[in-house]
């Protein structure tokens, strides 16, 4: 089956910094992929790019059989995104932020309720915005991009602020999503024990480069071979970019 997501030699530089190098990245259909490096890998700015926010400086990608530049609206039409931190309008309530977004899309009324009722936010809906915690402003930004049950979602850090309760529904519901409604996740996070729990996949960038991809099972046996700790997804991952970084500096 061809990946939802599959790049090709994507590449992002900002002068004579390069973000993302040569990246050929293969996101399977109806799973959750994980999608892993230290800051400054280049994880935010190949998402970006996925939406459009930034343009590639070479290379190219096709998600869903839409292939970018010439396919971007027809992609975004179907991409529902959570990139960095939210934001809304503060003097709106939580439903009302969602609203506007719902106009936007063209999506009838009840995809607020939807939205609202998945991320467990109905009983605050009518609460102003500026008013939200940090971990409900967290599940509003996740609401807007359930708003419709869009085929592909883009989650960068998707429960930062959120206490271990929160934490576990929300990585729960990304969970459950590809099964309950025939969706793709790609989703980035620094809490690799849940990425562990979460993901079907992973994708480990370093400096731009990727470094693996592939199964949990596959990224152990990998490991195995090469020496590195198998124990757990965190072991494992900074193994591998210790490893890397020994490599790049002895060049």
């Amino acid at each position: 089956m061809r990946p939802v997501i599959e790049t090709r030699n994507l590449t992002k530089t900002y002068g004579r910094f390069t973000a993302v190098s040569g990246l050929n990245l293969h996101v399977p259909r109806n799973s959750v992929y994980g999608f892993l490096g230290p800051n400054g890998a280049g994880k935010s700015t190949t998402m970006k790019m996925f939406l459009g926010l930034t343009r590639p400086s070479g290379g190219t990608f096709v998600m869903d059989g839409k292939q970018y530049p010439q396919d971007r609206v027809e992609i975004l039409k179907e991409t529902g995104s959570f990139i960095e931190a939210p934001s809304f309008y503060g003097n709106l309530t939580g439903e009302e932020n969602l609203d506007i977004l719902r106009r936007i899309l063209g999506l009838p009324k009840s995809a607020v309720e939807d939205a609202l009722e998945l991320t467990g936010l109905t009983p605050y809906r009518k609460r102003l915005a500026r008013k939200y915690s940090l971990g409900m402003k967290q599940r509003l930004g996740l609401a807007g991009a359930l708003l419709g049950r869009p085929p592909l979602l883009i989650l960068d850090e998707p429960t930062n602020g959120l206490d271990p309760s929160g934490i576990h529904e929300i990585r729960s519901l990304i969970r459950s999503l590809p099964e309950q409604f025939d969706c793709t996740v790609l989703v980035s996070s620094h809490l690799l024990a849940e990425i562990e729990l979460m993901a079907d996949f992973v994708g480990i960038l370093n400096h731009g480069h990727l470094l693996f991809e592939g199964t949990l099972e596959e990224l152990r046996q990998s490991a195995a071979e090469r020496g590195l700790p198998t124990d757990n997804l965190e072991d494992t991952f900074l193994a591998l970019v210790d490893a890397d970084n020994q490599n790049r500096r002895r060049r």
